[in-house]
Protein backbone atom coordinates (compact mmCIF):
# COMPACT_ATOMS: atom_id res chain seq x y z
CA UNK A 1 0.00 0.00 0.00
CA UNK A 2 1.12 3.34 -1.32
CA UNK A 3 1.27 5.52 1.95
CA UNK A 4 1.41 8.94 0.17
CA UNK A 5 -1.81 7.93 -1.66
CA UNK A 6 -3.39 7.22 1.45
CA UNK A 7 -2.29 10.35 3.24
CA UNK A 8 -3.51 12.10 -0.10
CA UNK A 9 -7.10 10.61 -0.26
CA UNK A 10 -7.64 10.66 3.61
CA UNK A 11 -6.64 14.30 3.99
CA UNK A 12 -7.92 15.51 0.88
CA UNK A 13 -11.35 13.44 1.79
CA UNK A 14 -11.34 15.05 6.19
CA UNK A 15 -11.13 18.47 4.40
CA UNK A 16 -14.27 17.97 1.66
CA UNK A 17 -16.23 16.19 4.31
CA UNK A 18 -15.94 19.50 6.72
CA UNK A 19 -17.05 21.52 3.77
CA UNK A 20 -20.06 19.01 2.79
CA UNK A 21 -20.70 19.08 6.39
CA UNK A 22 -21.24 22.57 6.73
CA UNK A 23 -22.79 22.62 3.82
CA UNK A 24 -25.39 20.55 4.89
CA UNK A 25 -26.18 21.13 8.80
CA UNK A 26 -24.36 24.65 9.33
CA UNK A 27 -27.79 26.30 7.93
CA UNK A 28 -29.85 24.62 10.94
CA UNK A 29 -28.22 26.74 13.16
CA UNK A 30 -27.02 30.03 10.92
CA UNK A 31 -29.72 30.32 8.48
CA UNK A 32 -32.48 29.11 10.17
CA UNK A 33 -34.76 32.26 9.99
CA UNK A 34 -33.96 32.53 6.34
CA UNK A 35 -36.11 31.11 3.48
CA UNK A 36 -35.37 27.32 2.66
CA UNK A 37 -33.78 28.72 -0.91
CA UNK A 38 -31.77 31.06 0.72
CA UNK A 39 -29.89 28.24 2.70
CA UNK A 40 -29.87 25.92 -0.24
CA UNK A 41 -28.12 28.57 -2.44
CA UNK A 42 -25.48 29.02 0.57
CA UNK A 43 -25.28 25.47 0.57
CA UNK A 44 -24.99 25.10 -2.47
CA UNK A 45 -21.65 27.77 -2.82
CA UNK A 46 -19.94 25.64 0.52
CA UNK A 47 -20.17 22.04 -1.26
CA UNK A 48 -18.69 23.81 -4.71
CA UNK A 49 -15.71 23.51 -2.26
CA UNK A 50 -16.31 20.09 -1.24
CA UNK A 51 -16.68 18.95 -4.89
CA UNK A 52 -13.54 20.73 -5.35
CA UNK A 53 -11.22 18.74 -2.71
CA UNK A 54 -13.84 15.26 -2.86
CA UNK A 55 -13.15 14.83 -6.98
CA UNK A 56 -9.37 14.98 -6.84
CA UNK A 57 -9.18 13.11 -3.60
CA UNK A 58 -11.40 10.11 -5.27
CA UNK A 59 -9.27 10.27 -8.20
CA UNK A 60 -5.61 9.83 -6.34
CA UNK A 61 -7.64 7.35 -4.25
CA UNK A 62 -8.91 4.92 -7.10
CA UNK A 63 -5.38 4.40 -8.29
CA UNK A 64 -4.59 2.07 -5.07
CA UNK A 65 -8.10 1.48 -3.62
CA UNK A 66 -11.63 0.07 -5.04
CA UNK A 67 -14.86 1.99 -5.10
CA UNK A 68 -16.49 -0.08 -1.88
CA UNK A 69 -13.50 0.95 -0.53
CA UNK A 70 -13.52 4.43 -0.70
CA UNK A 71 -16.51 4.38 0.07
CA UNK A 72 -16.46 3.02 3.09
CA UNK A 73 -13.13 4.97 4.01
CA UNK A 74 -15.52 8.11 3.26
CA UNK A 75 -18.42 6.79 5.63
CA UNK A 76 -15.53 6.41 8.60
CA UNK A 77 -14.10 9.82 7.97
CA UNK A 78 -17.49 11.44 7.43
CA UNK A 79 -18.22 10.20 11.57
CA UNK A 80 -15.52 11.26 12.55
CA UNK A 81 -15.87 14.90 11.16
CA UNK A 82 -19.49 14.76 12.22
CA UNK A 83 -19.11 13.63 15.74
CA UNK A 84 -16.90 16.91 16.72
CA UNK A 85 -19.23 18.94 14.51
CA UNK A 86 -22.12 18.25 16.61
CA UNK A 87 -21.14 18.07 19.95
CA UNK A 88 -18.70 21.86 19.46
CA UNK A 89 -20.45 23.57 16.71
CA UNK A 90 -24.12 22.65 16.60
CA UNK A 91 -24.11 21.94 20.86
CA UNK A 92 -25.83 18.35 20.64
CA UNK A 93 -24.93 16.49 23.45
CA UNK A 94 -22.44 13.35 23.27
CA UNK A 95 -24.22 10.16 22.96
CA UNK A 96 -22.93 6.68 23.47
CA UNK A 97 -25.13 6.01 20.08
CA UNK A 98 -21.72 7.45 18.28
CA UNK A 99 -19.64 4.84 20.17
CA UNK A 100 -21.78 2.42 18.72
CA UNK A 101 -22.06 3.72 14.99
CA UNK A 102 -18.18 4.21 15.47
CA UNK A 103 -17.88 0.48 16.02
CA UNK A 104 -20.40 -0.68 13.14
CA UNK A 105 -18.13 1.77 10.91
CA UNK A 106 -14.96 0.13 11.96
CA UNK A 107 -16.13 -3.18 11.49
CA UNK A 108 -17.06 -1.95 7.71
CA UNK A 109 -13.81 -0.91 6.97
CA UNK A 110 -12.27 -3.79 8.09
CA UNK A 111 -13.72 -5.57 5.94
CA UNK A 112 -13.41 -3.78 3.01
CA UNK A 113 -9.85 -3.41 3.24
CA UNK A 114 -8.99 -7.55 5.27
CA UNK A 115 -5.97 -9.18 2.94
Amino acid sequence: MNSTVLAQTVGLLALSNVFMTFAWYAHLKELSSKPWFIAALVSWGVALFEYLLQVPANRIGFSQFSLAQLKILQEAITLVVFVPFALFYMNQPLKLDYLWASLCIMGAVYFMFRG
